[in-house]
C-alpha cells in the first residue's frame, strides 16, 4: 500500500517497484503511464471503459501488461494506487470508490514527474495552451537547447520523461483535468494563460471549481520556481496574492495594459520585459509573427518564460518574429476564388471562438458546434453581429448555437454534416472573405477528437 502523508516525487517514485497499480483509461497518456509504471517495477493493470485499438493491445501485450476493455471490473479497483487519463472524470464510479476506501489516485502528469530530472515549463489556461507551448518549445529549440514538447499537446509526458536529460528542457501543455489528481507536481516555470467557463460538464457547473483546478499548477511551487500569470485576466487576477505561502514563488505577471513593476508587458506598441528591476524592450508588437491579441498574450507569455530560463533576448526576439502557429489553430488552409479557408478546430470552448473572430478584419463565414460544454455563446454575439456573413451550424449543439447566434448574422443555417457545412460555407461566401472553421465545442459528437475534426475539414476543403 501506498503510504499517505507527505511525499515528495522521489519518495512516491520509490514505492513504485512491486506495488500494484490500476491505470484507468488506455489512450495515448494512460498507455504511456502504464508502459513506464511497467518499466519501473509496478504490477500493472490497464482498464478502459470502451475497445482498445489494435496498436495499443499488441503494446501491452508484448511488455506483459495486462488489461480489460469495454468496462471497469472489481479487479480495476484493487490496486495499491490508480493513475486516471485525463479523459477519466472524478466522478467515475471506480475512481470515487478508491477515494472511498482511502487509495491514492494520481494522474498520468503527476505519475510521470516522478521520474523527471529535467527543468519543467508548464503551461495551463482556458485558451492558448496549444500554441503557447509550441511557441516555448520553438523559442528553445532555436537556442539549441534540447527540449521534449509534450503533455496534452500530443505525446504523453510519460512517454518522454526518462529520455530527457538533467539538463534538457521539458515543455508541457497541461489541462485541468491533469491537474485534478496531482500530489507533487512542481514545474520550474508554470504558466496560466487565463480562466473562461469551460468544461463546466466536469466540475459541476462550477467555474470556482475549474479554476481551482487551474490554480493546482503552482501549489507545489516554492522559492526559486517562477509562475507566470495573465495580470489582465480577473479569475487570475482574483487568485492573489498567496499570503498563506512562507516560501511562495518568483510571481511574474504579464499583460497588454501597461507596464508593470516586473514581469511582461505592452508600452507604445513594444513588448518589455523586465525581470530583475531593469526594463529591456523586447521588440516592437507588429513585428511578432501570430496574429491577433490573443496570440499578443501567448507570445509575451512566451518570451517571458524564455527569459526566465535565460534564453538570450534577441534568441526571443528571432523566434516570435518567425513562429507561425501550430495545426488546427487559425491555419490557412487554402484561398479559393478570394476566399480563405481557416482550420480553428482547436476552438473547443466560447473564449476561443472570440479570440478567433476578433483576429479577423475581412467578413467571416462561421462554421461551428459539436458537443456543448455548458456553453454560453451570447458573449459573442456582438462579434458575430460585426464579423460574420454567416453562422453555419453544425453537431449536437446546433440548435441551440442558432438559437443563441442565428439572428446576429444576415445568414445562419444547420448542416449535417462537415461535407454539406463547407459546401453552405462555399456557397454564401464572397470573394475577401475568410470561411472559418471555430467550433467553441467539444468534437466527440462526430469525430475522434479536435485533430480529426480540422483534418476532416482540410480534407474536404482541398478536394473543392
Amino acid at each position: 500500500m501506498i503510504a499517505t502523508g507527505q511525499h515528495t516525487p522521489k519518495s512516491l517514485a520509490a514505492q513504485v517497484e512491486g506495488a500494484r497499480v490500476t491505470v484507468l483509461g488506455a489512450r495515448r497518456s494512460g498507455a504511456a503511464a502504464a508502459r513506464l509504471l511497467a518499466r519501473k517495477g509496478a504490477r500493472v493493470f490497464v482498464s478502459d471503459s470502451g475497445p482498445l485499438d489494435r496498436e495499443t493491445a499488441a503494446s501491452f501485450d508484448e511488455a506483459t501488461i495486462p488489461f480489460e476493455q469495454n468496462g471497469h471490473s472489481d479487479r480495476a479497483g484493487q490496486a495499491d494506487f490508480l493513475v486516471v487519463s485525463p479523459g477519466v472524470p472524478s466522478t467515475s464510479a471506480t475512481v470515487a470508490e478508491a477515494l472511498s476506501r482511502g487509495i491514492p489516485v494520481y494522474s498520468e502528469l503527476e505519475a510521470a514527474s516522478w521520474f523527471c530530472r529535467s527543468p519543467i515549463l508548464a503551461v495551463t489556461g482556458s485558451n492558448g495552451k496549444t500554441t503557447t507551448t509550441s511557441l516555448i518549445g520553438h523559442v528553445l529549440q532555436t537556442a539549441r537547447e534540447t527540449v521534449h514538447v509534450a503533455g496534452n499537446i500530443g505525446v504523453a509526458f510519460s512517454a518522454v520523461v526518462e529520455a530527457a536529460q538533467d539538463d534538457d528542457f521539458i515543455v508541457l501543455e497541461v489541462s485541468s483535468f491533469q491537474l485534478d489528481h496531482i500530489s507533487t507536481f512542481r514545474p520550474t516555470v508554470g504558466l496560466l494563460l487565463n480562466i473562461t467557463p469551460d468544461h463546466l460538464d466536469r466540475y459541476g457547473g462550477d467555474l470556482q471549481a475549474y479554476a481551482r483546478s487551474k490554480f493546482r499548477i503552482t501549489e507545489n511551487q516554492r522559492g526559486a520556481d517562477t509562475f507566470v500569470y495573465n495580470a489582465d485576466d480577473p479569475l487570475v487576477s482574483a487568485g492573489f496574492p498567496r499570503a498563506s505561502d512562507k516560501n511562495p514563488p518568483i510571481n511574474l505577471p504579464f499583460s497588454l495594459r501597461g507596464p508593470l513593476e516586473r514581469g511582461g508587458f505592452v508600452a507604445n506598441d513594444h513588448i518589455v520585459i523586465n525581470l530583475h528591476g531593469e526594463e529591456e524592450r523586447l521588440m516592437q508588437v507588429n513585428e511578432v509573427a501570430l496574429r491577433g491579441r490573443h496570440n499578443l498574450y501567448n507570445s509575451l507569455a512566451a518570451a517571458v518564460a524564455a527569459r526566465v530560463v535565460d534564453i538570450k533576448s534577441e534568441i526571443v526576439r528571432e523566434s516570435l518574429a518567425a513562429f507561425q502557429g501550430v495545426p488546427h489553430r487559425l491555419e490557412l488552409i487554402r484561398t479559393i476564388s478570394g476566399i480563405k479557408f481557416v482550420n480553428d478546430s482547436k476552438s473547443t470552448n466560447v473564449n476561443s471562438l472570440w479570440y478567433a473572430l476578433e483576429s479577423f478584419r475581412e467578413p467571416v463565414v462561421l462554421i461551428a458546434g459539436g458537443r456543448d460544454k455548458g456553453n454560453d455563446y451570447s458573449s459573442v454575439a456582438d462579434l458575430v453581429r460585426e464579423k460574420a456573413r454567416a453562422v453555419i451550424a453544425i453537431g449536437e449543439s446546433a440548435e441551440k448555437l442558432l438559437r443563441d447566434l442565428g439572428d446576429h448574422a444576415p445568414e445562419a443555417v444547420v448542416a449535417d454534416s462537415m461535407e454539406q457545412a463547407v459546401e453552405f460555407a462555399r456557397a454564401l461566401a464572397r470573394p475577401g472573405d475568410a470561411v472559418l472553421l471555430s467550433p467553441a465545442c467539444a468534437s466527440f459528437d462526430m469525430f475522434e477528437d479536435y485533430v480529426d475534426r480540422g483534418e476532416t475539414f482540410r480534407r474536404i476543403v482541398n478536394a473543392l
